[in-house]
């Protein structure tokens, strides 16, 4: 099933799905610890639930405890979030998203990160992407 991962959620859920891709699977009392400003931990449980009904998460039985995972790899969720993205605010245009970045003087890039750029805009030039 192909989704648009994060779309449909809220603040806090995204934040439950953020801790679940930087720990790779957590029980509810990890995630409650995790959070900022945590609810409470039946709240935590209830968010779980209906994050597991919208698909975006699973769990594994280990004993007693559940232990919940994501659904979609990170990448194929950051692929899809970005795709969304540039289709919903650049028009479709990856250009138009790129130098928005460039142009934002917040997220100065570095040296490094700007050749990193370069190489992969001229290994796209030689494989048609």
């Amino acid at each position: 099933m192909t989704r648009e991962p994060h779309n449909d959620l809220s603040r806090r859920e995204r934040q439950i799905i953020d801790i679940l891709y930087s720990q790779g699977r957590a029980t509810a009392a990890d995630v409650q610890t995790a959070l900022p400003d945590p609810p409470s931990y039946s709240a935590v449980r209830a968010m779980l639930r209906i994050l597991e009904v919208k698909g975006h998460i699973r769990h594994e039985q280990d004993g007693p405890r559940y232990i919940y995972l994501p659904t979609v790899a990170r990448g194929s969720a950051q692929r899809s979030a970005l795709h969304h993205m540039v289709h919903t605010f650049f028009e479709g245009s990856a250009e138009q998203a790129i130098s928005a970045l460039l142009d934002d003087s917040s997220s100065r890039m570095s040296d490094v990160e700007l050749d990193r750029l370069a190489r992969l805009i001229d290994q796209a030039r030689r494989t048609g992407a």
